[in-house]
């Protein structure tokens, strides 16, 4: 049986967003596809009983992106976002029992998390609202853009500071349309209704100078719109927040650094009147936040449930609102969760591991740890149509006497006594993780032949906040990055070649992704070691980095100055300063579109090594942004896939 192939891209699934209805019966979750013909991504919406009493059913026909699943109230009706009938995500709702579904809204831009109210009438979401000057199609005749604030773009989503994001509301009856609740030139997300139904809860940033620093907070607003007022007073960003059922309180996620970074994000308290904030996780020095966010803490009576990444997985928490009780695990193992949701005494989740793809499980909600029970299978046919690598855990010292996390995965077709090549892959972030994921790159680099090591090195989260933060700096805060991550990734490279007799340490390839590209970057700008390296949308250049990206004046919070404060710093730790020094034959790989680390720092290092008659090659990913291998265009995730393995075959194979 052969392994992942580059064109299974195609026929990857998974199941996501799972929500309980109101009586923790029925469980709603979204079953993902990839439309080869359309080179575009599906979604459907399915039905099955948390009891698994029976098989699960599609309830809406995911033609082309269904998405969003919410239980009315009374759990009648299903709300849900789809593109079905136009470019934009709109609102729909359907019985329960069927039929055909009611078309609430008609925006120009995506509706997102929408949120029924407590009695069913009314349901918030958010959207972006676009200047008038998008009416002109015409580029050519287009009023220029103008702005004040910093954030005025983002990567993945384009250009934000003319089409700001605010809250809305409209009637589940269909009998009106949407109303803008929040406006302004801020940012609003993550609505959340009072039990009472009278005030909506949500995050934003709407101090005068709000662009200025890394500080959001929970705002509320009446129901009915008009001026928000905040709740929390800044010292740190808030994300995701639930009100309790007696509607004197807020759950939410909250980061406690301002120009500080890395640091754990913590479950917290937030009492609804003063805004005082009480945290309840900080003994488990671990970061209680994932990127991308799988959904805001959940109340469960008393408790609060959340996600955890712990060492390559990430796992369920629950944790006692009045901090009577300390946090205790409910869903754990070799796994990543990748969603959650707990209504009627029961708990549903997502799951997946580096050889299954996303499904479904439910368990009781009480006691901890979770028995489970496995609701879905959508996955099974890939699995059974191909043989998929299991990741082996093993640990490395490094030169400081250090122990990280690494795993090694045998190439399809492994045979006893035989050497292969090996590529070690590194994360980006910094502050990320790999563990226990299914993840489709090392599926196809093992069905290519290869041997696949990564690791947590310092400054990845999954460990403790001392850990993450021991790449700060260059300074009096830390060595800054490229000192002891580096070492790290070399002792694991070491270690691998030690211990496993079929890792071939003559035939070694390095291969990372954003600050995995910075390390690949400075890697070959400090070893030989590799024969062979691809550096894909890295920054190279973090002087030129500064200006270019939608969050580079962030870096103060690593590097403790602005790049105008001290550009010596920035380019101390910057692999274009190093780059006469490499030798390594290099790939760069980089997004057209890609608004975190612009195609720029592809071409720096790019000019650089060509004009010194260096090994290198430039691929650029038209119309795609940072997030290609995660969420771009299939096509190009096959492509990639297809350029990448020709240039490991090219010096590592012969």
């Amino acid at each position: 049986m052969n392994g992942m192939v580059p064109e299974d891209v195609f026929e990857l699934t998974g199941v996501a967003d799972p929500r309980l209805s109101p009586d923790g019966t029925t469980v709603a979750y979204v079953v993902g596809a990839v439309d080869a013909k359309d080179n575009d991504y599906r979604g459907s919406i399915w039905l099955t009983p948390a009891d698994g009493s029976a098989e699960p059913r599609r309830f809406t026909a995911g033609v082309k992106h269904d998405a969003d699943p919410r239980w009315s109230p009374d759990g009648s009706q299903l709300a849900f976002t789809s593109n079905r009938e136009g470019k934009a995500m709109q609102l729909y709702v359907m019985p329960l029992a069927g039929g055909e579904p009611r078309r609430l809204t008609s925006l120009k831009e995506d509706v997102t998390q929408p949120e029924w109210s407590p009695d069913g009438s009314t349901i918030a979401f958010v959207a972006r609202v676009p200047d008038a000057a998008y009416d002109e199609e015409d580029d050519k005749r287009r009023q220029p853009r103008r702005f004040t604030r910093l954030r005025y773009k983002l990567d993945s989503v384009g250009w934000t500071g003319d089409r700001r994001q605010h809250l809305f509301a409209v009637k589940t009856d269909g009998s009106g349309e949407p109303v803008q609740l929040t406006d302004g030139d801020f940012e609003d997300t993550g609505p959340a209704w009072s039990p009472d139904g009278a005030t909506l809860a949500f995050v934003s940033a709407r101090e005068r100078d709000w662009d200025t620093e890394p500080v959001s907070d929970v705002y509320l607003v009446s129901a009915e719109g008009g001026e928000p007022r905040r709740l929390t007073q800044g010292g740190g960003s808030v994300d995701g927040s639930s009100w309790s059922a007696d509607g004197a309180r807020l759950a939410v996620q909250r980061y406690p650094g301002v120009f500080d970074d890395p640091k754990h994000t913590q479950i917290g308290i937030v009492d609804a009147e003063d805004g005082v904030i009480e945290l309840l996780t900080t003994a488990l020095d671990r970061n209680c936040g994932t990127y991308p966010q799988l959904r805001e803490p959940l109340w469960d009576e008393g408790d609060i449930l959340f996600a955890l990444e712990d060492h390559g997985n990430t796992h369920l928490y629950r944790v006692a609102a009045d901090g009577t009780r300390a946090p205790e695990l409910v869903v754990g193992g070799e796994r990543t969760v990748t969603g959650f949701d707990v209504a009627g005494g029961r708990l549903v989740y997502s799951a997946d591991e580096p050889t299954r793809l996303s499904e479904l499980f439910a368990a009781e909600a009480r006691p901890a740890p979770a028995v489970e029970r496995r609701l879905t299978n959508v996955g099974d046919a890939f699995a059974a149509g191909r043989e998929l690598a299991a990741a082996e855990r093993f640990t490395a010292t490094s030169a400081d006497g250090s122990e990280v996390d690494a795993w090694v995965m045998k190439p399809i077709g492994y045979e006893a006594g035989k050497k292969y090549p090996t590529l070690l892959n590194i994360h980006g972030g910094p502050f990320g993780q790999y563990g226990n994921t299914f993840f489709d790159e090392f599926q196809v680099y093992c069905a290519a032949g290869y041997v696949v090591v990564f690791s947590n090195p310092r400054g990845s989260s999954g460990s403790t906040e001392e850990w993450a933060r021991a790449i700060r700096g260059p300074g009096a805060a830390g060595p800054g990055w490229g000192s002891v991550d580096f070492e790290d990734c070399m002792a694991v490279t070491e270690e691998a070649v030690r211990r496993y007799d079929f890792v071939d340490g003559e035939q070694l390839g390095v291969i990372g992704g954003s600050y995995g590209g910075y390390m690949t970057s400075w890697i070959v700008g400090h070893t030989d070691r590799f024969k062979a390296a691809v550096s894909e949308r890295a920054v190279n250049q973090l002087v030129s980095e500064w200006g270019s990206s939608d969050l580079g004046w962030d870096f103060k919070g690593y590097f403790g100055k602005f790049v105008f404060e001290d550009v010596e710093a920035y380019l101390s730790i910057s692999p274009a300063t190093y780059a006469e020094r490499i030798d390594t034959p290099l790939l760069i790989l980089h997004s057209e579109k890609d608004l975190r680390c612009a195609v720029e720092q592809g071409e720096h290092l790019f000019v650089t090594l060509r004009l010194l008659k260096r090994p290198v090659e430039f691929v650029r990913f038209p119309e795609e942004s940072h997030e290609l291998t995660r969420s771009g265009s299939p096509a190009h995730r096959v492509q990639r896939f297809q350029i990448v393995l020709e240039w490991f075959d090219r010096y590592l194979k012969g």
